[in-house]
């Protein structure tokens, strides 16, 4: 068996080829797509790196490879991405979930489970969920895993987006507990809420041209431009906020990290009170959360 065959070697020429490119990722990617492309668990990487490796798993990985450097995200690749420590399908019309986002749900999590919420336990029994612009499912699926006893709604602007998520609530398990309407943010739900959730488009029109590839050519762009200030999103959630966020209840959002004054403002200016700013673990603004007080209007 030719060298070039084992899984050592595949491993480090994948390592190698990421790197040349200046891929900062190039170890976690490398081993990603290697595990993937020949079936080789994380242990093999490390014991069994003489192992030969089959052709047509090589020929995979050479072309997986190949679009890595170019710029596709792994996740799109291979059409799954981890989230929270769970599994999301992917598809054209949702974004790839990252790990800023787990900020959102801890948040969200933390609302919950230390019993600020009038009428819901720790383990969500009394919650009702909305997840607006829910994309891949990943926000909404994650918070009822977390919290079995929570039901949910789910909204999207794309039938496709809707379609992933659905899948990723049946592949999650909570399937039972997630209800899903098309529409643009509160147009496709009737009732309130006690707690409101949502990574909406958030940056600036005139910005997307310059993101990362990763996110310029890859990600749908409905899901990326929030307007000319990036904050038409927030506006219009704010907007009908009054009539679906329920007494008590609370509005968690995810926002770019430099956000958190002129969210937290539009939040004061609509009557949300106990306003907080979350940080990500690299120490931007990342997550605003307000809540109605018995005395909204």
């Amino acid at each position: 068996m030719n060298d070039a065959l084992t899984l050592g070697t595949l491993l480090a020429n994948a390592r190698r080829r990421l790197s040349d490119v200046g891929i900062d990722t190039a170890a976690i990617d490398a081993r990603l797509l290697v595990e993937a492309a020949t079936g080789a668990s994380r242990l093999d990487l490390l014991a069994a790196t003489d192992r030969p490796v089959a052709a047509d798993a090589a020929a995979r990985l050479d072309d997986w490879i190949s679009r890595r450097a170019a710029g596709e995200p792994v996740g799109r690749i291979l059409g799954t991405a981890s989230f929270y420590g769970l599994d999301f399908a992917l598809g054209p019309d949702t974004l790839e979930p990252r790990p800023d986002t787990e900020v959102l749900v801890e948040v969200a999590l933390g609302a919950v489970r230390t019993g600020r919420i009038p009428g819901v336990s720790p383990d969500g029994a009394g919650l009702r969920l909305l997840d607006l612009g829910t994309g891949s499912g990943a926000i909404a699926v994650t918070l009822l895993a977390k919290l079995p006893g929570a039901h949910g709604v789910a909204t999207d602007l794309s039938s496709g987006a809707l379609d992933v998520a659905k899948d990723n609530a049946g592949r999650n398990g909570v399937a039972d507990r997630l209800d899903f309407a098309l529409g643009d943010f509160f147009a496709a739900v009737d009732g309130s809420f006690n707690l409101i959730v949502s990574n909406p488009p958030y940056i600036a029109s005139d910005v997307i041209a310059g993101l990362d590839r990763e996110v310029r050519l890859h990600d749908p762009r409905l899901a990326l431009d929030g307007g000319p200030d990036g904050l038409d999103a927030y506006r219009s959630i704010l907007a009908s906020i009054g009539d679906h966020l329920a007494r008590g209840g609370f509005l968690a959002v995810e926002i770019g990290w430099d956000q958190g004054e002129a969210v937290g403002a539009l939040f004061r200016t609509t009557g949300l009170m106990e306003i907080e700013v979350h940080r990500d673990l690299g120490g931007r603004d990342r997550v605003v959360l307000g809540r109605r007080s018995a005395q909204f209007d």
